[in-house]
């Protein structure tokens, strides 16, 4: 059985108890394909599980605790667990230090909650998630240039610029309405950080068509 076919076990770490409380339980409700099997308030305390290694962490950057996190992520790949780091700071630096030390993904925490779960599929799948609210602030292209996509948005972007309405989307690619109504606007947030407006369906058509995402 591949890692894609199997369940996703994963760890939460987050010191704020009533938030991992309720992440926990979110994310079980949510995602039948995501098994949280550790919830714990600090990283000896992951270290120690019974149940490490997982095959991703779901990591609160902001832990008190003054271990480097480019150390935490470096511990985590050497056992082949993914990471996906959860933080209130949106600076560009944190996120490339991050990302570069192998992190799978970051969000902020104010994103919507049904990319938290895309995100961890994504670093489950070996690929890389950056929330919408940080793209922009990562994404060097000139204005007037293609936004970087990310995999599963190219595939949202080239269905729905093709015709497909938003229920098709989600059913040909297994993922739930909501989810793919956010991926539609992580893709126009994109666009729009790169100084293209793709509000409409016929906007984000041509703009498919422009950047190679579909053929006319």
């Amino acid at each position: 059985m591949s890692r894609e076919d199997a369940h996703i076990r994963l760890a939460i770490i987050d010191d704020h108890r009533m938030l991992l409380s309720a992440l926990t339980e979110w994310i079980r409700a949510a995602a039948e394909d995501i098994v949280p099997v550790a919830a714990v308030a600090t990283w000896p305390d992951l270290l120690g599980h019974p149940e490490f290694p997982v095959d991703v962490v779901l990591l609160d950057l902001d832990l008190k605790d003054n271990i480097p996190i480019s150390l935490k992520i470096a511990t985590l790949n050497t056992t082949g667990v993914r990471t996906v780091l959860m933080s209130t700071y949106s600076e560009p630096a944190v996120v490339r230090e991050a990302l570069a030390a192998g992190a799978m993904g970051y969000l902020a925490k104010s994103e919507d909650a049904t990319m938290i779960v895309e995100a961890i599929r994504a670093a489950n799948r070996g690929e890389n998630f950056v929330s919408a609210e940080l793209e922009g602030a990562l994404n060097n292209t000139a204005q007037g240039g293609a936004p970087k996509l990310s995999a599963q948005e190219r595939r949202v972007m080239a269905l729905y610029a093709s015709g497909e309405p938003v229920k098709s989307v989600a059913f040909e690619l297994s993922i739930s309405e909501e989810t793919a109504k956010s991926y539609l606007k992580r893709i126009r947030e994109k666009y729009r950080g790169a100084g293209h407006d793709v509000g409409t369906k016929v906007a984000l058509r041509k703009r498919a068509i422009i950047d190679g995402i579909i053929v006319d």
